[in-house]
């Protein structure tokens, strides 16, 4: 049976959910992301990405190269909604889906073809569905292996479905820029140009005399990669070992009213979140970054584990003040809440005392994934 591996990829994925959401924003430059001085851009509209703007890129300069740019601030809750829309698509599909992102995957539908058609008539009926549940777009790239897949997935976007059979491989790839090669990075992508490489083509056929200097001896690992081959298998998810919420802060924050604050609207998040995917923590800690970039953790176990709002916040809260009082009128340039040691909620009746959602927290993720995020907040996450 001919191998048929799907690579996946939403469509300027938050930006896209934005322009969903508030239909004003249809057709507008939209970039998501803080726009302090810190900022940088989390995902750019197609709109804006017309000028030049770039996901990672600092908000100062996207706002320079675009100053009529609508700036929203991320929903990570809402993506998440969305995303998980999107990945029970790809479960109805195959069990064989490695996601890479909240908005991309690869899927090895190589057994599904017998019962749903060939690869090109899953890809549609994945877009289609996507569509239908999320009013977005996906491309889709078609291969015989994940890095074809991938490369395909990029060609035509956005809502695009590139299709690249195993004996026309070379074909499409040869004439493509040694860029699209996944993993190569901007540095070393210009090395390769500066020796007079440009295609994949010419990549792969490439001497050792130019490409040893460069890559020494993975050299012809590469010449494999740019002539498409490729034979990792597509991973399942594995299971979550952690989940965090953190935050770096516009400015500096010294004070401790408010650092609290900040952490604990992080608990609620981390909590909220990991309620979402029906685990508990055995493990909670907190994340701190001084304004000097020097990083410090805490941790502790709790048993039984939890996935109760009001735990997670406590012990967080505690850790915090434990560190600020040892460490007085220091500036604090990040916070995060990291909850490891995760286990199915499911598990809890093996605990004798249990400790599982509260009413309150059912009450509160109710209300969000109905109405988002901002619908209904604790009282101790208002400024």
């Amino acid at each position: 049976m001919t191998r048929a591996v799907l690579h996946v990829d939403m469509d300027a994925f938050y930006a896209s959910v934005e322009q969903h959401d508030d239909p004003t924003l249809k057709g507008s430059p939209v970039i998501v992301g803080w726009s302090g001085g810190r900022g940088v851009v989390a995902a750019a509209s197609y709109e804006v990405r017309n000028f030049g703007v770039r996901s990672a890129m600092p908000m100062s300069t996207a706002l320079r190269l675009c100053p009529d740019a609508v700036c929203v601030r991320p929903r990570m809750q809402r993506y998440q909604e969305v995303s998980a829309q999107v990945f029970s698509v790809f479960r109805e599909i195959t069990p064989l889906v490695q996601g890479l992102s909240l908005d991309e995957a690869f899927l090895d539908v190589t057994a599904s073809t017998a019962l749903l058609g060939s690869g090109v008539d899953i890809a549609h009926r994945i877009k289609r569905r996507i569509r239908e549940l999320t009013g977005l777009t996906a491309s889709v790239g078609v291969a015989p292996n994940k890095l074809v897949a991938k490369i395909a997935s990029e060609l035509e976007k956005p809502d695009g479905l590139t299709v690249v059979p195993r004996e026309k491989v070379r074909a499409v790839l040869d004439p493509l820029s040694v860029r699209r090669l996944p993993g190569l990075g901007r540095k070393t992508g210009a090395r390769v140009e500066d020796a007079g490489i440009h295609t994949l083509g010419e990549l792969r056929s490439a001497p050792d005399a130019l490409l040893w200097p460069i890559f020494g001896r993975y050299s012809a690992w590469i010449r494999e990669r740019a002539s498409g081959v490729d034979e990792r298998p597509v991973l399942p998810d594995m299971e979550d070992k952690s989940l965090s919420a953190e935050d770096t802060f516009e400015e500096d924050i010294a004070d401790p009213r408010l650092l609290q604050r900040q952490l604990a609207r992080l608990a609620d998040l981390a909590g909220s979140r990991l309620r979402g995917r029906g685990l508990v923590a055995g493990c909670i800690g907190v994340k701190i970054r001084r304004d000097d970039f020097t990083t410090f953790t805490r941790q502790r176990a709790v048993a039984p584990p939890t996935g109760e709002g009001r735990a997670i916040g406590a012990v967080a809260a505690e850790l915090l003040s434990r560190w600020l009082a040892a460490n007085p009128a220091t500036k604090l340039r990040l916070l995060g809440v990291v909850l490891t040691e995760l286990t199915p909620a499911a598990q809890l009746g093996l605990f004798e005392d249990q400790r599982g959602p509260s009413r309150l927290d059912a009450t509160l993720d109710e209300v969000r994934g109905r109405f988002g995020s901002q619908a209904l907040r604790r009282g101790n996450t208002i400024e």
